[in-house]
């Protein structure tokens, strides 16, 4: 089994995650965020990651910026440990989902070089961004998967064709999208006997 515990605790936040990378999509998630929470499910469930988020200390009286990019470093880190040297994994994956109008396509590249871009639409005018929930806003989302795949070291590309008002509907497909992606991309392939890099070694 593939786990880690990584705790992270500041003078704004105490987070810890707990993961299993080959689990069964059960989740045990209270980040202090409700919409996040639910999205953090759908990305355990989808990619089969056995996730508890537990957030005992969190200055969401001032807003929700600390702990949304707490939690992608501390998830990020949580992954990167687990994975090891990352030996024998695909390292690459991809998904689209569809949510009603919506369509998510995300891919990854677990190299070692984190980075993350996100194309949400051609154009979108102020009126027709997606309108903020529960206090969550696109943005938020933006700076969640920033933080998540620099610590993984995690290439993270997403697309989303023609995003709704409706951030639920928008977000959702990338949170399953990118489950199923890093599913993929972590999964062991039992013809490589190494790590999947030429140069024998991913940071």
């Amino acid at each position: 089994m593939r786990e880690a515990s990584i705790p992270r605790k500041t003078k704004e936040t105490n987070i810890t995650v707990k993961l299993n990378i080959d689990g069964s999509g059960e989740s045990k998630i209270n980040s202090g965020i409700g919409f996040l929470n639910h999205m953090l499910e759908l990305f355990a469930f989808w990619g089969h990651f056995d996730l508890e988020i537990i957030t005992s200390e969190a200055d969401l009286k001032v807003d929700i910026h600390h702990t949304n990019e707490d939690l992608g470093i501390v998830l990020g880190q949580a992954f990167k440990k687990a994975l090891g040297d990352k030996a024998g994994i695909n390292r690459f994956g991809s998904m689209s989902v569809p949510m009603e109008n919506v369509t998510a396509h995300v891919a990854v590249d677990i190299s070692g070089r984190g980075s993350f871009k996100g194309t949400f639409g051609e154009k979108i005018s102020p009126n027709d961004m997606p309108q903020p929930q529960e206090g969550y806003e696109l943005k938020y989302a933006e700076h969640f998967f920033e933080a998540f795949a620099k610590q993984l070291g995690m290439n993270l590309n997403v697309r989303i064709d023609n995003p709704s008002q409706d951030l639920h509907a928008t977000l959702e497909p990338v949170f399953k999208a990118l489950g199923k992606a890093l599913e993929q991309a972590a999964a062991i392939d039992p013809r490589r006997k190494g790590i999947p890099s030429t140069k024998g070694v991913i940071d």
